[in-house]
């Protein structure tokens, strides 16, 4: 069997989310109904992340299985044929039976746009949240500095989060000015909670206004309460940007039994496990 990873592109505007819903149009959805129509097959479709509705992607990545002898450069062209146009593959490869879309994760970076101009836009107003107001670019980039390294984050959490954990690493945070007034918070971590970039976002957002001193930042992470952050921004400025894998959690691998040549078969001795107590499994052992 086949495991084909997806990169995918998507306007959310539409869309209600990316998870399976019934009667609720969504995304996942969407793709594997196209991937039934080109294969035949009735396929579990797994994405690097769920994102929310109105919430879009440049660089979303998603997996199956399959048992199609469609070649891979054609599968592209063969589902975008059967997708709405608001859905684009962009790529697929073929990968190694374990790559898993979410599970392989190391990277994910998010794009959270602003439009700053004095008027909000007719054509990108669905991608984009119009702020009536300059923003001290300055202090925002100062401000998010404190967010990257490995914080709970709690306190840019909303509510509803299925997460054992709030404690993520920021890699990277930058708040950048772009022409046409236009501003845009990147953010690069190993994982975001229910909201967080969003949250980050109004948060900045309130530093860029004055409302919040950049200084402020590592007391708001450590208060761990929501209420001392700013306020959740629209869906509709926000952009899955990329996911990034380690190469050799890519690669699809063929078997070649000379590798294995010169590994010597023993034979089952109990003897050689003697020293393993018999206890429970612990989850931590492996952290």
């Amino acid at each position: 069997m086949r495991n084909i990873k997806l990169t995918i592109e998507y306007d959310g505007k539409e869309f209600n989310g990316w998870q399976k819903q019934p009667d609720r149009l969504n995304i996942q959805g969407t793709i594997e109904q196209a991937i039934k129509q080109v294969t035949g097959e009735e396929v579990d479709l797994t994405a690097s992340g769920r994102t929310d509705a109105g919430v879009h992607a440049i660089g979303q990545v998603a997996n199956f299985k399959t048992n199609s002898k469609i070649p891979i450069e054609k599968i592209p062209i063969a589902l975008n044929t059967n997708l709405k146009k608001s859905i684009r593959i962009k790529k697929a490869e073929e990968v190694d039976e374990r790559f898993h879309s979410r599970l392989s994760c190391k990277r994910k970076t998010y794009r959270y746009v602003i439009n700053c101009s004095g008027c909000e836009s007719a054509i990108y107003r669905n991608l984009e949240t119009y702020i009536p107001f300059k923003l001290d670019v300055e202090k925002m980039n100062k401000a998010a500095k404190f967010l990257e390294g490995e914080h709970d984050f709690k306190a840019f959490k909303a509510s509803g989060t299925s997460s054992k954990s709030s404690v993520r690493t920021i890699y990277s945070a930058k708040v950048i000015q772009k022409e046409n007034d236009r501003i845009h918070i990147e953010l690069t971590g190993n994982g975001f909670l229910y909201n967080m970039v969003r949250i980050i976002a109004g948060t900045l957002v309130e530093v860029g206004t004055g409302k919040i001193a950049p200084e402020d930042i590592p007391n708001i992470i450590l208060s761990k309460k929501r209420e001392n952050a700013g306020k959740t921004l629209p869906a509709k400025g926000l952009f899955l940007l990329n996911v990034e894998y380690e190469n050799s959690d890519i690669e699809a691998k063929p078997f070649h039994p000379e590798d294995f040549s010169d590994i010597e078969a023993k034979p089952f001795r109990p003897e050689d496990f003697s020293d393993i107590g018999d206890r429970p499994f612990c989850p931590e052992d492996f952290q």
